[in-house]
């Protein structure tokens, strides 16, 4: 499989793991429109790729992934829009039926879409240092790209919509407590751990693994069929709303948004 097209994610292949890093350092991995194409297309390929049995997914410099570019929402225009939602339900549904396990290694923040491509892998590594949250609503649209689907799977509803609705940040080590990821290592040791399971699972019965994948995902392929579609129009509503247009005006004029409901 050939990757050489992809600017916004670096791909480096190591014997029969895939690792894929967001690649914006410069923006803390944010999400601009290049890139969101650019995570839509990834996992058809990997899931087409026979030399790839295991993924690492990461994020290059000191973020994982700060989630969307308010930058890129500024000036979107409608078509931008449609173009960006049928993106985002792809990407949830190809990274729910690629058959190969993707470990996340969190090595920084990762927020909104950040958080979701982290939480919906098959194995969670974070460093100590990092943080986590699903900040949707603090920009006054719905958590509709995937947290609405995975997080009441790995905390429980009402936790989920404590963190969904408040959009609060909480670090790895809490993350870890209350089952939303699964290992919190030291910062230094991230990759080294991450790889050593992939490299394992690389190397074990793999269609046995990929099959075990494939069963479980199930349950969240179900749930997905049931949430996603929804969260994901009720997002798109939520641009249109004066609360997510005085956000946007608040991140650029650097203030506190005050918003009214509307």
């Amino acid at each position: 499989m050939d990757y050489s097209r992809y600017h916004y994610l670096s791909v480096e292949r190591k014997e029969k793991v895939l690792v894929v890093s967001l690649n914006r350092p410069e923006s803390l991995n944010a999400i601009n429109a290049a890139l969101h194409t650019e995570i839509s297309q990834i996992f058809g390929d990997i899931a087409q790729d026979q030399q790839t049995e295991v993924v690492v997914l990461t994020g290059k410099g000191r973020a994982f992934c700060a989630g969307g570019d308010i930058k890129w929402f500024q000036d979107m225009t409608m078509p931008q829009l449609d173009a960006l939602f049928i993106e985002a339900r792809k990407i949830i549904i190809d990274m729910l039926e690629v058959e190969q396990p993707i470990i996340a290694a969190v090595n920084g923040p990762a927020t909104g879409l950040g958080a979701t491509l982290a939480l919906f892998s098959d194995v969670i590594f974070a460093a100590d240092n990092a943080k986590i949250g699903d900040p949707h609503v603090r920009v006054g649209v719905v958590a509709g790209d995937g947290g609405a689907v995975i997080w009441p799977w790995l905390v429980g509803a009402a936790r989920a919509k404590e963190f969904l609705m408040t959009g609060d940040i909480i670090s790895a080590v809490e993350a870890e407590r209350i089952g939303l990821i699964n290992h919190v290592v030291p910062a230094d040791q991230l990759m080294d751990k991450a790889m050593a399971l992939a490299t394992r699972l690389a190397n074990g019965p793999t269609k046995a693994i990929r099959w075990t994948k494939v069963s479980v995902n199930k349950i969240l392929r179900d749930t997905a069929n049931l949430v996603l579609d929804t969260s994901l129009a009720l997002e798109k509503q939520c641009f249109s709303t004066e609360d997510h247009k005085e956000a946007i005006r608040s991140f650029v004029e650097k203030r506190e948004p005050k918003f009214t409901g509307r």
